[in-house]
């Protein structure tokens, strides 16, 4: 049971057994499982329908090239790209790459967070019913104690945080491992200084055209959000955090 998981771990770390750090962070992980499971069977459709009600009519903006682009890794955006390919060739990505990328979807492309949990459902090897819609309803700002609307994760910014030499984008974006001049800088990989909006344009790669572009959108779907709401499911578990 997760009782037993959660006492035997931290029995292991007051033994000295398990790293404390380590321990803590599985702890909090099992916790959003158990919470996501807790959603699930209150609430049966929580994989089709927002638990923020208020959400359920929310004009999204389905473009099929921009959301074929960013499941396939072609978005243009160095760290968006490595994530949707290590998905795509392992069936796994890290953690935070997964909010990174689910959040670029949501509010920068403007496609449903439903479209999203599918992709998610068909291609992790790890994907669960419950913690999948879960975690696009938070990321998504419609769910369980969600991410609020203005909450946007910045590829650029995550980028220099997660991967500031570049590996990860190396490895899994080999056309940008290595440029026309040599070996692209570190500080290139994240998308940053190479024009309107920080976007960097890779080559053989065509960008979204002016005025349809993944910032124009987001700022589109963040006004759409600025309506006031009432907070009727936001705290069902204050403390729980990511």
């Amino acid at each position: 049971s997760p009782r037993q998981v959660w006492h035997t771990v931290q029995a292991s770390m007051a033994a000295g057994a398990a790293p404390e750090g380590e321990g803590a962070a599985f702890l909090r992980e099992l916790g959003w499982r158990e919470f996501s499971a807790h959603l699930l069977f209150h609430w049966p459709d929580l994989p089709d329908e927002p638990l923020r009600r208020e959400f359920a009519d929310f004009p999204w903006a389905p473009e099929p090239a921009l959301f074929a682009a960013w499941c396939r890794g072609r978005t243009g955006y160095p760290l968006i790209d490595a994530g949707m390919r290590e998905l795509w060739s392992t069936g796994w990505m890290h953690n935070r790459v997964r909010m990174i990328v689910a959040s670029f979807l949501v509010k920068d492309l403007l496609v449903a967070w439903q479209d999203g949990e599918a992709w998610f459902w068909d291609t992790l090897v790890d994907a669960d019913l419950a913690n999948n819609a879960a975690s696009w309803q938070w990321v998504a700002g419609c769910g369980a104690d969600a991410a609020p609307y203005f909450r946007v994760f910045n590829p650029v910014l995550q980028a220099k945080k997660c991967d500031p030499r570049g590996d990860y984008v190396r490895r899994w974006v080999p056309e940008l491992a290595q440029g026309a001049a040599g070996q692209v800088p570190a500080r290139a990989l994240g998308g940053a200084g190479a024009g309107p909006e920080g976007r960097r344009r890779p080559a053989g790669r065509r960008l979204p055209r002016a005025g349809r572009g993944p910032r124009s959108r987001a700022a589109t779907g963040a006004g759409r959000l600025r309506q006031p709401a009432p907070r009727t499911i936001g705290c069902i578990i204050g403390g729980v955090t990511n």
